[in-house]
């Protein structure tokens, strides 16, 4: 297995291989090489380095394969330069697999038996396809355990259909007709029509392999396991019975034992293998496809935009339990909570509007944070008609997985002394103050924006969803005094250890003065400050370039170059007209290339500069149900999920509308992450409406 495929698929030169494979074999984290090692390997993204780890996983398992193959041969004493020979050319596992079928052990089987009665002479002839009758000489072997020439005659078909089946042209042949011309074709299970309802588009399915999206099979995949239906995959059987014949006829006329022989591989070793096979690479394929799509999501999600240090009135809305309320600071502590029931059966509004101004007017209130679950329009509606003596800007905020985060670890950490209902209302405000550090304490796949989630293989599912958060934590860096642990954690180099430690180091010590006293942390080394330094800002530092994302080893740098232009670090940094007339090629060196004096250029022109865009206000149309809707009427939504066949979108009310893929756009599309994203706003047009199924189907077309 060799790294061409990978340097073909990204387009990079071996070189830029060969180094990001040593500085990750030196401990150095994703993050770090894609910024602050762009000269090293020419500018790899992060995107592009995840791949590269992928392959190197991928060749590891590959290698490992190949190694316990040979120990396998040896043991069995087949080993020779010859097979060795045939070993090293396979380049993938599926050659690997292949190769080692015939020599793989395996449970004894009735052809095993077969040979074993001593008819292996009688089937070499019938292979040999020379005229011999078979059937003539079978009455020779009728002895022992072999009781009559049928039970002879079907020991050779055993034999012979084995032999076939070890035949790897034909498996390949095959394997290619699975994949161009089979079917996934469905039955449901009889008396299941009711407990899979649901699944009703897949009771009597059929579609082409090569035709299967990822959402329609993991869809199958999972009515299967839930036992509604039954699942096959298999290509024309005169086709495939066709592809052995070719390979194993030599005469003009067939031994009608040959002709069986042909029939019983297919049906007993080809079709079975080849079926599990090419379903494993499915469900791999689309799990992969669909954990691209979650980890897409995630990372909008993550990085949408904050509205920053304000103080915050948080609402979870509720009808008959209240809406619980908690009022937070500018740093996101708790302040107040208190709740109020407007809403039936208590309708206990007079109250609620003063409880509600008072809060606002108490604690100096700038924004309103109202989760979108139950009861959310009806309390926006409540909270807009009270008149506040500032301007209090209100928004909807998405609470998927707040009651997750409300009954966690970290919340009875956070808050021992409050219940979930408060706990809740405090993600709810947090969120609205900073998306990315508020999510990052739950667990990505209760957040709900992905596709079957739950069906894809988990682990690969946590390390990209784990990826991707590290990845977004990393673009945009964190506060060093103020972020929380679990925030700090998913810094490069950091964990969840370390964490802890700079966390307790805070505590006992205050702020941290510079990036350099982060090596007083116990347990935080010159690897880990090296990889983790320039993520972190520290707002009030003396240097201001702890302040920015410059690395520390880059400030003799900056320094020599404000030396040279007669300034000061203070005087250079936000001064875009002195920036832009340094010569910055002259301070190209071994170590800083020009990418990294570009991103010095960058960040010195704009410090501290947030990735993510500015917070827009969004206002639902005044609609309370899914009977106010009507085909042909215009609504505005905010996306709360992308999947691969579409866009599902929040328009204000308790049924979500769907932007089938062919309506996003008036070109066509094939991937909905390319055209709408999680939190866009949008205004989209009501094309079909089923108000008995609860379906609401939108389109952007023409908008």
């Amino acid at each position: 297995m060799n790294i061409k495929s990978i340097l073909s698929e990204l387009n990079i030169k071996e070189w830029q291989f060969e180094k990001a494979e040593s500085l990750l074999k030196e401990g150095a984290t994703l993050p770090f090489i894609a910024r602050y090692r762009k000269d090293f390997t020419g500018g790899l993204t992060d995107i592009e380095l995840e791949k590269i780890v992928s392959f190197i996983e991928t060749r590891k398992q590959f290698n490992t394969r190949k190694e316990a193959i040979k120990s396998s041969l040896e043991k069995q004493k087949i080993v020779s330069s010859e097979l060795i020979s045939k070993l090293n050319t396979c380049k993938n596992i599926q050659e690997l697999e292949d190769f080692y079928l015939p020599y793989k052990p395996r449970r004894k089987t009735k052809a095993d038996t077969a040979i074993e009665q001593g008819l292996e002479p009688l089937a070499k002839m019938l292979m040999a396809q020379n005229g011999t009758n078979i059937g003539s000489l079978a009455h020779n072997y009728v002895r022992n355990r072999l009781q009559s020439t049928d039970e002879v005659i079907e020991g050779v078909i055993e034999i012979a259909s084995l032999w076939i089946s070890e035949r790897l042209n034909v498996r390949q042949r095959l394997r290619n007709l699975f994949w161009k011309q089979g079917l996934l074709k469905t039955k449901l299970v009889k008396g299941k029509e009711l407990e899979g309802s649901k699944f009703k588009d897949y009771f009597d399915f059929e579609e082409r392999i090569s035709k299967l999206r990822s959402h329609r099979f993991l869809a199958i995949y999972r009515a299967q396991s839930e036992g509604i239906i039954r699942v096959s995959l298999a290509p024309d059987k005169k086709q495939a019975i066709e592809i052995i014949r070719s390979n194993v006829i030599k005469r003009n006329t067939t031994d009608p034992l040959l002709e069986k022989a042909i029939v019983k591989s297919y049906s007993r070793f080809f079709k079975p293998s080849l079926e599990t096979e090419i379903r494993k690479e499915l469900k791999d394929k689309f799990d992969d496809e669909s954990i691209q799509v979650f980890a897409n999501n995630l990372s909008q999600l993550l990085l949408q935009a904050p509205l920053g240090g304000k103080r915050i009135l948080a609402v979870d809305p509720g009808f008959k339990s209240g809406c619980k309320l908690v009022c937070l600071n500018e740093n996101g502590e708790l302040l107040a909570n208190a709740t109020i029931y407007p809403h039936p059966p208590q309708r206990e509004i007079e109250m609620a509007k003063k409880k509600l101004k008072n809060l606002v007017e108490q604690y100096q209130i700038e924004a309103i944070a109202i989760g979108n679950g139950t009861a959310s329009r009806e309390t926006e509606n409540l909270l807009k008609s009270i008149h506040y003596k500032n301007e209090v800007a209100i928004y909807i905020v998405n609470e998927a997985g707040a009651s997750v985060y409300s009954a966690s670890k970290i919340a009875r950490e956070e808050f021992p002394d409050f219940d979930i209902t408060v706990r809740g209302a405090v993600s709810i405000g947090r969120r609205l103050m900073d998306p990315l550090a508020e999510l990052v304490k739950i667990d990505p796949k209760s957040i709900g924006v992905g596709q079957y989630q739950h069906d894809v293989n988990q682990t690969k599912l946590k390390t990209k969803l784990d990826n991707t958060v590290i990845n977004c934590v990393n673009k945009v860096g964190v506060n060093l005094n103020t972020s929380s642990k679990y925030l700090l954690s998913y810094i490069a180099g950091i964990g969840e250890q370390l964490a802890e430690n700079i966390v307790n180091y805070r505590s006992e010590n205050g702020n941290f003065k510079s990036r350099r006293e982060l090596l007083k942390v116990p347990k935080l080394g010159n690897k880990a400050f090296e990889q983790a330094s320039g993520f972190l800002r520290i707002s009030d530092a003396k240097n201001p370039l702890d302040n920015s994302g410059v690395h520390p080893e880059n400030y003799k740098l900056v320094e020599q170059i404000c030396k040279d232009n007669k300034t000061t670090v203070l005087n250079l940094i936000g001064n875009k007209e002195l920036i832009n007339t340094i010569e910055w090629n002259k301070y190209q060196a071994n170590e800083v290339g020009i990418l990294t004096l570009k991103d010095i250029q960058s960040e010195l022109s704009q410090p501290n500069r947030d990735p993510r865009n500015s917070l827009k206000t969004f206002e639902f149309s005044k609609i309370n149900s899914i009977n106010d809707l009507y085909v042909g009427m215009s609504v505005p939504g905010i996306v709360n999920n992308v999947t691969n066949f579409g866009a599902f979108i929040d328009i204000g009310i308790k049924e979500n509308g769907l932007i089938h893929i062919s309506e996003l756009a008036n070109k066509y599309v094939s991937n909905p992450s390319d055209v709408i994203a999680i939190q866009q706003q949008v205004i989209a047009k009501i094309i079909n409406l089923d108000v008995d199924r609860k379906r609401i189907n939108l389109s952007l077309k023409d908008s």
